[in-house]
């Protein structure tokens, strides 16, 4: 009979301990090679687009960082650039960007693609990984939509024996698609309890920290890469100078301007960017101007130019000078 009155009981107690469980926050960052749908993934948790997509690698260049408000928890998403083995001075920098950012957030999650097999690029991540010891990790096997279950299955027992084999666990192994949103509130859940007690780290409204100007050139750098994405993959870079309201207008009526430059290493590429008689630069304005309205939530001018800086990859001044 004991037993019996017992079962109530618990529910009751459990129930209470959630209403005063603690939050927790925290930030939580996203590693994998490049193209393993880190930056989809980001924007499927927030809700809204905040990190930069494209089906090219290393297109993340900042620390971009989108939150997640839950009652219990609030997570803040790293986005650092993939991890690969650096052929320039962007490559190291970024390289280095990515290693601290590890040792400072307080879960990492490891993202591999379902259609793709573990390669050196994962092994050299886990690698990496294994060697931050006190750090939780999960690894998420993302772009699930593309596979049937038994690859799946295939691809969860290989991350699995890999970490074994270096030595560590996984805090938890999960399947996602962040297209078709399965299973992506359920990473959310995974993450929260892993984060430190905490109060709300950013004031509710908010998701992202990045400096507005910062993600205005993100989406002009996106929009400018759309159809050139094989002439110029890297070469392009966008430093928004001025973001002003401007004078004059009825306060019913606002109307921001802002003045970009597109910056590419070489003069022969200003005929990719800009397209016969300015129709590629203008399709770059229109597409981005529709993003940063919707980000800005307020009608925008766009005064957008092309300039040549030389070799700015290679070029540590000019890395400067471009905010990397």
């Amino acid at each position: 009979m004991g037993a019996m009155s017992a079962r109530p009981n618990t529910e009751a107690a459990a129930q209470q301990a959630e209403n005063t469980a603690p939050h927790r926050a925290g930030f939580a960052c996203f590693v994998g090679r490049p193209n393993a749908g880190k930056s989809t993934l980001t924007n499927a948790l927030v809700g809204q687009k905040v990190a930069i997509t494209s089906n090219r690698p290393q297109t993340t260049r900042h620390t971009v960082r989108g939150i997640v408000h839950r009652d219990d928890a609030q997570l803040i998403l790293v986005d650092t650039p993939g991890l690969h083995k650096p052929r320039t001075l962007l490559g190291e920098r970024l390289n280095d960007v990515v290693r601290t950012t590890w040792a400072e957030v307080d879960v990492i999650g490891f993202c591999l693609p379902a259609d793709q097999k573990l390669g050196p690029g994962d092994k050299f991540i886990i690698k990496e990984l294994a060697g931050i010891k006190k750090t939780p990790k999960i690894a998420i096997i993302t772009k699930t939509d593309l596979v049937e279950s038994k690859a799946l299955a295939e691809q969860l027992l290989a991350v699995s024996a890999l970490a074994e084999e270096l030595g560590f666990e996984w805090a938890e192994i999960i399947p996602v698609s962040a297209v078709k949103d399965q299973q992506v509130s359920l990473l959310a859940d995974l993450i929260a309890p892993l984060l430190p007690e905490s109060p709300p780290l950013y004031p509710e409204g908010d998701l992202t920290d990045e400096p507005e100007m910062v993600m205005v050139a993100e989406l002009i750098r996106e929009a400018a890469l759309e159809g050139v994405r094989d002439e110029l993959p890297h070469s392009i870079a966008v430093v928004v100078e001025e973001m002003l309201p401007r004078e004059d207008r009825p306060a019913d009526r606002p109307l921001l301007d802002i003045h970009a430059n597109v910056y590419i290493e070489r003069p022969s590429q200003k005929g990719i960017i800009i397209g016969p008689k300015g129709k590629r630069l203008k399709d770059v304005g229109t597409k981005s101007r529709k993003h940063i309205e919707a980000l800005l939530g307020t009608p925008v001018f766009l005064d957008l130019h092309v300039k040549v800086a030389k070799d700015w990859q290679r070029d540590p001044k000019q890395l400067r000078k471009l905010g990397f």
